[in-house]
């Protein structure tokens, strides 16, 4: 690591660990830039401890369904919230890793682990938590295909190394699984200089990916098709650091990633379909994969040959029948349309032929 990233990563230590003690020291709405949980997830926010929920600094939620049973590793874990929010969701016999670098932040996670194993009526914890580096998950003993779900929220843009991150959730991740991740992203690549700053790097704004250069690195390291599931704008409410950002636009985005087999560059016409078949626990009617694949109960709905092997290599398989196979090419699917910018989200979904109809 180079003096320059050491120092990066010295500074995010001291920001979250001592200047910065709740979410109202923070100089932009990244921690408000996501709508309000569902009523499931606000009932289960009710009973976490006042303390972690203070200390959380996330911007987005990152629970996706049918998680009951899972191992979960949660990376920059802070003071446990969504540690927390999924140890409830998983179950007695789930279980939640947190993994943080910031010894004040494990400190509160740790202190309120008795206090929801009791909330949550298990008789022993089902979460943990790890003092370690995200970019070296192994040094903290997370094994290969070890991990059902990966989750974070608003620290890979803190990384000094992302591709590292990006590599190593790939590598812990089990067949089939999935990283589902909020974070902050932005229109265009930040100026190397604007990295040097310690309150723009660790108000998650200087260190944040350009969209475009994560979805180059996240097919870099085996994953392929980010899913975008949401997306938000950041406003900086700061002028003095509005000014030194200029024209840069950011976004808080939360992306699923799946590790699964048979992904292929482009999105490919084999005129296969799915039909969901409900069961999902709050997706009654509908299962949204991303905001431009929706899935009506019982409609047959075509999809290119990677969205077909992403529900059916996943957990999600089990939800799903599946029509076709690869044994006929009819050319490109046209969900693989380029986008040239995805900051509105209803704009894209309204274009996109993936959104619960069949296609031409």
């Amino acid at each position: 690591m180079s003096e320059q990233e050491s120092s990066i990563r010295e500074g995010v230590k001291d920001y979250y660990g001592k200047q910065v003690q709740s979410t109202k020291d923070l100089k932009s709405n990244v921690c408000c830039a996501y709508k309000s949980p569902p009523q499931h997830i606000r009932q289960i926010l009710s009973t976490i401890h006042a303390e972690v929920l203070d200390k959380f600094y996330g911007c987005g939620l990152v629970c996706p369904p049918a998680v009951e049973g899972l191992t979960v590793l949660d990376l920059g874990c802070g003071s446990g919230r969504d540690c927390y929010l999924l140890s409830a969701l998983v179950g007695s016999q789930g279980k939640v890793i947190g993994v943080d670098m910031t010894d004040e932040q494990l400190a509160v996670a740790i202190k309120h682990i008795d206090y929801h194993t009791k909330q949550f009526g298990y008789t022993t914890p089902n979460v943990e938590f790890k003092k370690g580096y995200i970019e070296q998950l192994g040094d903290v003993g997370i094994g290969d295909n070890s991990v059902d779900l990966i989750v974070s929220n608003c620290v890979i843009n803190l990384s000094v190394d992302k591709e590292s991150v990006l590599r190593e959730c790939y590598r812990a991740l089990k067949a089939g699984g999935e990283m589902y991740f909020s974070d902050v992203y932005s229109d265009r690549r930040v100026p190397a200089e604007l990295k040097k700053d310690p309150v723009l790097y660790g108000e998650c704004l200087s260190g944040a990916l350009y969209w475009n250069d994560f979805k180059t690195l996240a097919r870099k390291v085996g994953f392929c098709d980010p899913l975008l599931v949401e997306t938000s704008d950041i406003t900086v409410d700061d002028s003095a650091l509005q000014a030194k950002l200029g024209p840069i636009k950011f976004f808080s985005r939360t992306y699923r990633l799946l590790k699964v087999p048979d992904q292929e560059p482009s999105c490919e016409d084999y005129g296969q379909s799915v039909r969901y078949k409900g069961g999902i626990e709050h997706s009654p009617d509908q299962f949204v994969l991303d905001i431009t694949h929706v899935f009506p109960k019982g409609q047959d709905v075509r999809v290119c040959g990677n969205t077909f092997s992403q529900l059916q290599h996943s957990r999600y398989g089990r939800y799903f029948d599946f029509m076709g196979d690869r044994s006929c090419h009819h050319g490109l699917f046209s969900c693989d349309l380029p986008v040239i910018n995805q900051a509105n989200s209803a704009a894209l979904a309204s274009s996109a032929c993936c959104t619960g109809k069949k296609c031409c």
